[in-house]
């Protein structure tokens, strides 16, 4: 067999949760009926997602998830965050609906990708097509960072994410390169969001800013110092 389609079908309480949501983000609606079953489906280009509503659903014991291999994972990431500025003012970044930015997943031989956590509680994985690049050896804080990543971006435990980034945040080791110590604390201060701890995340944001750098680290970091900014315009005023 060949040109076989698959199209998910998730849960969500309601349509109106979900649909707006997604269009934000660049998806239209291609059909909708309110009976006899609640029913909606989306697409984005070759991306279709259907949901069904279930108006006892809790978003916060949903199961549902679903993977897209994508060939350009950036340039998808960047559209979806600036659709959520322009309808939200803002990425969202906690709580839910949110969504995580591009990283390697250690749990996926090092494919970068990130996750859309929609209104239903629905974990849409986007991963890159392209060959992942070589281990990173840039110290033990580099290691524990793909642990924490896993953790929190795939697993969805913010909690034990944030342990074990602490541990090695608090014994920094002379092979750590200070880039990754950045993304580190940048991170972290995700994290702290997501554990609604905003005073922590803005020192993490401090702390990542104050770190010197030589210029093609800095130029490296462009993306992650860019969603720092994003961290701080999600946080309430101080």
């Amino acid at each position: 067999m060949a040109n076989e389609t698959t199209i998910p079908l998730l849960p969500c309480r309601s349509l109106d949760d979900v649909a707006p949501f997604y269009q934000a983000l660049g998806f239209e609606v291609t059909y909708r009926q309110e009976r006899p079953n609640p029913y909606v489906t989306l697409r984005r280009e070759d991306l279709h997602l259907h949901f069904f509503g279930m108006p006892q659903f809790d978003p916060a014991d949903s199961y549902g998830s679903c993977l897209v291999v994508v060939d350009d994972l950036v340039d998808i990431h960047r559209a979806f965050a600036d659709g959520m500025r322009s309808t939200y003012g803002k990425v969202l970044v906690s709580g839910v609906p949110r969504m995580t930015r591009p990283r390697p997943r250690h749990n996926q031989e090092g494919h970068f990708g990130f996750s859309i956590v929609d209104p239903g509680g629905n974990w849409i994985r986007f991963v890159g097509r392209a060959t992942p690049p070589e281990t990173d050896d840039r110290g033990g804080l580099a290691r524990t960072l793909r642990n924490a990543v896993v953790q929190a971006d795939s697993r969805g435990n913010p909690t034990q994410a944030a342990r074990i980034l602490d541990g090695a945040l608090a014994r920094p080791g002379a092979a750590d390169d200070p880039a990754v110590h950045v993304e580190a604390l940048v991170y972290r201060a995700e994290l702290a969001l997501q554990l609604d701890e905003p005073e922590s995340a803005r020192e993490l944001v401090r702390q990542a800013r104050s770190i010197p750098l030589d210029d093609g680290s800095r130029d490296a970091l462009a993306d992650t110092m860019r969603h720092a900014e994003d961290l701080l315009t999600a946080l309430p005023p101080a």
